[in-house]
């Protein structure tokens, strides 16, 4: 995992923080009693707190993230022309997206709304 703030770009920076965000909820409403302990996000971007399924997937997002092949001309992941997870994490992330998203935006989160529809 890349962890210099200098190698990820502002982009990356706010879509990992992004889809911390989303896991965090998602984790907290679906695995509610789970241990979690704290997942460190790379590039100082702090920490979240997850259980260990959802951390494993985490690291699969940030790597993939991190190693997405159109950087220079990146739409957002669901209107991409080229998809880099496996279609298992595909699913798991549509899920979680749509939980959480829904959540975010009835917490006031409208900045999410952004997101969500776009």
């Amino acid at each position: 995992m890349i962890t210099t703030m200098e190698t990820v770009e502002k982009r990356q920076k706010r879509d990992i923080r992004l889809i911390g965000s989303f896991v965090q909820v998602h984790c907290s409403g679906r695995h509610g009693s789970v241990r979690r302990s704290s997942y460190p996000l790379p590039a100082g971007l702090g920490d979240i707190l997850i259980c260990p399924d959802c951390a494993h997937f985490m690291k699969y997002v940030v790597t993939k993230r991190l190693n997405c092949p159109l950087e220079a001309e990146k739409p957002s992941c669901k209107h991409c022309r080229i998809h880099c997870y496996a279609a298992a994490e595909r699913k798991k992330i549509r899920e979680i997206m749509a939980y959480s998203g829904r959540r975010m935006i009835m917490r006031g989160r409208l900045d999410y709304l952004w997101h969500y529809l776009f």
